[in-house]
């Protein structure tokens, strides 16, 4: 028996499961969750193509067992009462192919997700285009801070728990929901098997163009999630995105409320201001002031996130002081404006930045941060989405407030076609005639030697990029503590 969506279900019961095993376990949503599912006492196995560090070393740690690469006889030493299938495998991978075959029980990641973590729970959903596993975090950890001992999944390391996940034993699960498509066998977004029950909607700005044709159809996809949220459910969106409000408005049968770092919502700030600790505000909510808050972070992004937060926080009965110690003691999220380092007196902040807008905020929230210091923006347009033409416009505009702008030319992708492609030329050449100094080569090698030797004492370096930059950070790094 299979659902709608192709997952293959035949006597799967949670209590019947003690062996599962991950095709595509080296992803980093794949590898948390196998070190999750492993936590929770199951025997975890998986296959990859190639394993790297660090996944390769969390994996090890978390006792997941690896076979490279993939192949049918995986499934020979795995014996498993579950396979669960990850999105980057295509049908025509052999232990995939294997698994149909031979009718192994088989699942989505994000399916099967939730039917043995989030049944009998209450499901907390983070969605949105920009800002998911940050807020994911915060959110987790709020309700980490007080006290209700929630599970969490999220896209990134959380450094207040050096880890991507947390089995807890409270009713709380808080979970990322991302909008990019399920398997090769479910071609919906992910985040509609996450049986929201709250939710957050940060944003809805085009992105993903490799499996949604335009806006309408990118747009869609949120409108079933608003739906899928049950009458007493409760759904936060950002006032900033009216497109978001508005599919939350028409879309969903539960109760919306709006937030907003500054202007007309239900959750606002008052005397948001920001300094080296990060930044403090005044909220005002439905039931009055409650007083100052402190973020361990900078940019109006982030304090409008945490005021989604804080409306969810609300509504699952926190009171504003235990909601005010989890701000105040989160410490944020690895390549989510993480310093990694100041040698020689040249500040490197890595982030994870690819979009536009995020490109943008994130440059005027390290300038919000660092006013008295010379910024440099260093970008890497790596996403299917990033280094398409669509955006072409939106990326001129993106560096405002850095004084010095340096782009890797991206690598041919067999998905982008020529007519298709981010004239990197055509934005270099708008930066400079808006003075701010770019450069750009898809040489990694050429750019760090550029950066090298433009980079002086004071200045603050922010590297972006969703990837690994071609080793950029550790050999910049490397290069300026030759300095020191």
């Amino acid at each position: 028996m299979s659902d709608d969506n192709g997952n293959v279900l035949t006597g799967i019961t949670p209590g019947s499961i003690t062996r599962i095993h991950l095709v595509g376990v080296a992803g980093t949503g794949m590898g948390s969750f196998a070190g999750m599912l492993k936590a929770a006492g199951y025997e975890v196995t998986g296959s990859d193509e190639q394993v790297y560090p660090p996944m390769s070393d969390m994996l090890a740690a978390w006792g997941v067992g690896v076979m490279t690469p993939y192949a049918p006889a995986n499934l020979d030493a795995a014996q498993p009462d579950l396979v669960i299938i990850g999105n980057v495998i295509r049908r025509v991978n052999p232990e995939a192919t294997a698994v149909r075959e031979r009718g192994i029980p088989h699942m989505s990641f994000p399916a099967a997700f939730g039917s043995l973590v989030l049944a009998d729970k209450h499901s907390v959903v983070i969605a949105g285009t920009h800002g998911k596993t940050t807020t994911s975090a915060i959110m987790a950890h709020v309700l980490v801070s007080a006290g209700t001992d929630p599970s969490f999944l999220v896209g990134g390391v959380t450094l207040n728990y050096a880890g991507n996940f947390r089995n807890g034993n409270g009713k709380y699960v808080v979970v990322e929901g991302d909008e990019y498509d399920t398997a090769y066998f479910d071609k919906g977004p992910k985040f509609l098997h996450y049986r929201a029950r709250t939710a957050m909607l940060t944003s809805v700005e085009f992105d993903h163009a490799d499996i949604y044709r335009d806006m309408a159809h990118y747009e869609s996809a949120y409108d079933k999630f608003a739906a899928s949220l049950p009458a007493d459910g409760f759904l936060a969106v950002a006032a900033s995105y009216p497109n978001a409000v508005a599919i939350a408005r028409r879309s969903s049968k539960a109760y919306v409320a709006t937030y907003a770092a500054h202007g007309t919502a239900d959750y606002t700030t008052q005397n948001l201001r920001f300094g080296p600790e990060g930044a403090r505000f005044t909220i005002v909510e439905p039931r009055g002031v409650a007083g100052e808050f402190l973020l361990p972070m900078s940019g109006h992004h982030n304090v409008e996130n945490a005021m989604g937060v804080y409306a969810i926080a609300r509504q699952l009965g926190l009171s504003a002081d235990q909601i005010r110690e989890g701000f105040a003691s989160f410490t944020g999220v690895k390549r989510r404006q993480e310093i990694r380092g100041e040698p020689a007196g040249v500040l490197v902040i890595d982030d994870f930045a690819h979009h536009p807008t995020a490109v943008r905020e994130t440059i005027t929230a390290i300038r919000l941060r660092y006013p008295d210091r010379r910024l440099w923006a260093i970008f890497e347009p790596r996403s299917n989405t990033s280094r398409r033409n669509i955006h072409q416009t939106e990326y001129t505009h993106a560096f405002e407030g850095a004084a010095l702008a340096t782009i890797r030319v991206p690598e041919p992708h067999d998905k982008v076609p020529i007519s298709e492609q981010l004239d990197i030329a055509a934005v270099v050449q708008s930066l400079n005639d808006q003075g701010i100094v770019a450069d750009a080569s898809p040489d990694v090698d050429v750019l760090v030697k550029r950066v090298l030797a433009g980079a002086r004492a004071g200045d603050v370096l922010l590297v972006m990029s969703n990837g690994a930059f071609g080793g950029f950070i550790p050999s910049l790094l490397t290069g300026l503590q030759s300095r020191a």
